[in-house]
């Protein structure tokens, strides 16, 4: 071998040994560097180590959706393709036991649903946010906001929501019985795919009044939703969603609230709901809507995401 091969070969390895060492300092690297949620769709780590789904779309100041028991993000399919079109990054994620979310045993109440929708927040550094919560999501937003403060929220809707409490108690004569709630229960372990049919085809969307037009498009993708989660979260969510008090959270909010419920709701009466929540809330406005049933969101999202994006804008 000639000194000038010998040299060429010398620096040949040199250069392979160098690059090995530059791509195992980077892959050390990036193995110590915490990972970022990826944008579109994926998952935060909860603080017990639950994996929350999530999905991020769109740019511009966020809106954050918070869904109903027993959904899913897809839930709020026509408001996410609405707002996202309009401006908005729009975030929906799957609570705990729910949809594409970790199923675990315990941890289904508002105070951990809260902790959750926070690990989300920060984890997608969301500020100046507008919270949008439905039904028992409804509940969530408003313990996040009493027990999380308002510090990246900017304002909030409460669509058909839970709060300030469902259940008939000395305190809450107007509520419903605990045996609603118990019945619930027994309907979900004895039969739940049933269950999530009946729901929905009934009270849920209103299509048991005569004339409802009814959409099995609606009705499947409920039951889908449901059926996709945890029948153990399902099971204790009713007890968070029917039993929890929200009366000190809605009177620690600070921001502007839209407090939005349909006249016809059978599943949260609205007079044991919305017209007691305005009552707590320091900076609330009261739409109602006639006729309108628990799942306005998706039966009339013309209606509904317009007088959103109002809110929102004003």
């Amino acid at each position: 071998m000639s000194q000038d091969q010998s040299g060429a070969t010398r620096r040949t390895v040199f250069a392979v040994g160098a690059a090995g060492a530059a791509l195992s300092v980077a892959a050390s690297a990036a193995e110590a560097a915490p990972s970022k949620p990826a944008a579109g769709s994926g998952y935060v780590t909860a603080a017990d180590g639950a994996e929350i789904f999530y999905k991020d779309w769109g740019s511009g100041q966020p809106i954050v959706f918070s869904h109903g028991w027993p959904l899913t993000a897809d839930d709020w399919d026509p408001q996410m393709m609405y707002f996202a079109d309009k401006g908005y990054r729009v975030v929906a994620h799957d609570r705990r036991g729910h949809g594409r979310s970790t199923q675990t045993w315990g941890g289904h109440d508002m105070d951990t649903y809260a902790d959750d929708l926070r690990a989300v927040v920060l984890a997608l550094d969301l500020k100046d946010a507008i919270h949008v919560g439905h039904s028992t999501g409804g509940g969530e937003v408003a313990r996040y906001l009493g027990r999380h403060g308002t510090d990246r929220a900017a304002k909030a809707a409460l669509i058909g929501a839970v709060p300030p409490v469902m259940v008939k108690k000395d305190s809450n004569p107007e509520g419903l019985p605990i045996e609603v709630f118990d019945g619930f229960r027994q309907a979900l372990l004895a039969d739940r795919s049933q269950m999530f049919l009946d729901v929905p085809a009934g009270p849920f969307f209103g299509f048991n009044r005569p004339g409802a037009k009814v959409s099995q498009g609606l009705i499947q993708k409920w039951w889908l939703q449901g059926m996709v989660g945890s029948v153990k979260a399902h099971y204790d969510c009713i007890k968070a969603f029917s039993e929890t008090d929200f009366t000190e959270d809605l009177k620690k909010i600070d921001v502007p609230v839209l407090v939005m419920h349909g006249e016809d709701d059978q599943i949260v009466p609205i007079a044991d709901s919305a017209l007691k929540t305005i009552k707590l809330v320091k900076h609330g406005t009261l739409k109602t809507y006639p006729g309108y049933p628990h799942g306005m969101a998706s039966t009339n999202p013309d209606v509904i995401n317009a007088d959103l994006l109002a809110f929102i804008r004003s």
